[in-house]
Order: C-alpha cells, then sequence, then structure tokens
C-alpha cells in the first residue's frame, strides 16, 4: 500500500461497505454551502480558467494573510511539491516520510539524502548541520506523515537559520496545518524573511474535504514563484478547484467557524483514540498533533493487523512501504465517533483472540 484511500483495491475483500481509516480526510465534510456554489458554476466548464488564476491567487492571499505575488497555487500540494523539486539539485527527505518527496525526486534524476528522525521522530539538527550543502532542498511534513508530529516553533527557526546560512532551501509541507494546535503560524513566521530560501505549502485536500478537486497553495519568495511559472504547465487547476478556492478563502467568518468546529471535533475524537489506545495491551500510540494516529505494534505485524480489520470491513494504512519504519507500524485516522468508537472494540476483540491464544 503506496498511498491511503485506494478503496477500489479492496472493495471486493468485505461484503459491505468499507470504513476508510487509511485516508485522512476529514470526517465532518466540506463547508457548508460549497455544494451549492459549485453546482451553480457548471457553466464554466465551457470557458478555460484564467491561466494565471488571478482571482484564486487573490483570494489566497487573503487568507493567509500574505502578498499577491508570495501565493502559490496548483493541483493539489503534490504538484506544487513536484515543482520545487524540480529546481532542486540535491533532495532531503526525513524518514519516516511522505513517499512522494523521494518518489518525485528519483523520477527527475535527483540525487536524494535520506535523513533519520530521532527515536522520538523530532528532527536531528546535528546530523542536517552536517549534510547541508549549497542548493539543497530540505523538505520537511509539518506536521509529518506518518507519525502526525508537528515542529516546534524555535526548532523549525533554527532549521530554517541553518538551511539559509548554508544556501540551502526550506520546504514545508503543511497540508494538515489546520488540524493542528493554533500555538503559531509558519506563514507568519518567516514573513519578516520575504520567505527568502522557504516555501510554504497547503491544500483544501485533507482539512476542508475535498480531495477529489486537487487544490494546492501556498507562499514563497517573489522570485521563487516567478521561477515555478515558467516550469508549469498551463491549466493545471481546473474551473471547480478554483471555484472552490475562491470560496473558501473568500468566506472568511462562515470558514473560521468551520476551522473551529473541525479542530475542536478532531482534538476531542484524537484524545479519545489516543486514551483507549493505550489502555490496550500489545501496542503503543504514538503522540498526534494531527487527524491520524501511528500506531506500533508490539505483538503483531501490519499485514497481519491489516487482514484482521479488513475483514471486519475496516482499511487502515499499513506502514511498511514507508522508509525508515518496520512493517510492524500502521497509521489510522481520526473518524467520527461511531466508527471511532467501533475501530476501538475491534482492537479489543483482537487483543481478546490473542490472550486466549496466548500471544
Amino acid at each position: 500500500m503506496e498511498h491511503g484511500g485506494d478503496l477500489l483495491t479492496y472493495k471486493n475483500c468485505f461484503d459491505g461497505r468499507l470504513v476508510d481509516f487509511s485516508s485522512n480526510i476529514n470526517p465532518l465534510g466540506f463547508p457548508e454551502g460549497l455544494e451549492e456554489r459549485l453546482k451553480n458554476s457548471f457553466d464554466t466548464l465551457t470557458s478555460y480558467p484564467d491561466i494565471q488564476y488571478r482571482a484564486l491567487r487573490k483570494s489566497v492571499s487573503n487568507y493567509l494573510n500574505c502578498d499577491y505575488n508570495n501565493v502559490l497555487v496548483g493541483n493539489g500540494a503534490v504538484e506544487i511539491i513536484n515543482d520545487f523539486i524540480m529546481l532542486a539539485d540535491r533532495v532531503m527527505v526525513m524518514v519516516p516520510g511522505f513517499s512522494e518527496y523521494e518518489n518525485r525526486a528519483l523520477i527527475h534524476g535527483k540525487k536524494v539524502v535520506r535523513i533519520p528522525y530521532k527515536k522520538d521522530f523530532t528532527v536531528d539538527i546535528d546530523i542536517l548541520r552536517d549534510l547541508v550543502k549549497k542548493d539543497d532542498l530540505l523538505i520537511l511534513g509539518n506536521p509529518n506523515n506518518p507519525t502526525g508530529l508537528r515542529i516546534k516553533e524555535d526548532t523549525l527557526s533554527d532549521i530554517y537559520l541553518l538551511m539559509e546560512s548554508g544556501g540551502g532551501y526550506l520546504l514545508l509541507d503543511e497540508a494538515f496545518f489546520e488540524f493542528c494546535p493554533k500555538d503559531y503560524n509558519s506563514i507568519e513566521l518567516f514573513k519578516k524573511y520575504n520567505y527568502r530560501n522557504v516555501g510554504i505549502i497547503r491544500a483544501a485536500t485533507k482539512f476542508f474535504a475535498l480531495p477529489g478537486i486537487r487544490l494546492g497553495y501556498g507562499c514563497a519568495s517573489d522570485k521563487k514563484v516567478e521561477e515555478i511559472r515558467k516550469i508549469r504547465l498551463p491549466w493545471s487547476i481546473n474551473s471547480l478547484a478554483d471555484i472552490s478556492g475562491q470560496y473558501i478563502c473568500n468566506n472568511k467568518k462562515h470558514i473560521k467557524d468551520y476551522i473551529e468546529k473541525s479542530r475542536d471535533y478532531i482534538e476531542r475524537e484524537r484524545d479519545y483514540l489516543q486514551g483507549e489506545l493505550s489502555k490496550i495491551s500489545g501496542i503503543v500510540p504514538v503522540p498526534s498533533h494531527s487527524n491520524y494516529i501511528l500506531i506500533k505494534l508490539i505483538d503483531w505485524d501490519g499485514e497481519y493487523i491489516f487482514n484482521f480489520f479488513l475483514e471486519k470491513g475496516i482499511l487502515i494504512r499499513k506502514c511498511g512501504s514507508f522508509v525508515g519504519l518496520p512493517k510492524n507500524y500502521i497509521r489510522i485516522a481520526v473518524k467520527d465517533s461511531e466508527n471511532n468508537k467501533r475501530l476501538i472494540q475491534i482492537f479489543k476483540e483482537l487483543n481478546r483472540l490473542s490472550e486466549h491464544k496466548g500471544v
């Protein structure tokens, strides 16, 4: 399993509707009013979208509180990440991390340097200091996928200053930003540097529950934005994604309420899952700041657990494809309350069966 959300591959493994705990999408669904807005926008499909996406970029600049010339938009966060990689000399990736960082780098013929996280899944700045070279691109998930851990503000500042002083570039993948605590905002943090040697990417996919729309956005220096514009395929964002982005960014009061409601719901359900999982022998949940939880399996491997849950109608994420993680790790999403309780009951059932068998 290279990525979560692959329901089609496993649909015949269960006689019923699979519940997808493998993809980390907001269980509250997309913002109210967006469906109606899209229904009223089908006439736009007979025309090309604006090739410069001026209205969308203006909306994003207001939403992120950054200058229009610093705004990036793309066909999902992955397209923007791919653009940064194309412009890099060498790509540094932390492991375990999102596999597409390395995949895209190798496709483009870039040299890849893997840097392991510490045992607690935090960044080892000393290793970075020894490895960074001029024109290196360091990609960091913030929070990281699959661990769910966000980088502390002072640590992030130190990493940026280290990369900047060494002539490198820091790229932050913040696709899960809105799920995290409101302790700091990296777009505000790096504004004083005019985003020199740093790019920040976010997406509508996860938090706004729009994986089918494919819309990424973020900030970088005006120079980097122009470099990316020159290599970007034209019309990479479709009209419905354009309209969705404008709707999200322009309805600040409505979206603020949606964000607060979603964040509170995820925090409550995540705390429930963390607490209940911690009571079950044979598994160790990793503390998370996001809407997914990495779990270390003590008594089983990921393949066995994956199949056990699949037989019960639940699709979880095996983590064997994550470089730097052994096969005894799995990842689960934070879903709605009913399904979260169902997940815990299946874990308890598994635990009882194992105790009965003497595992």
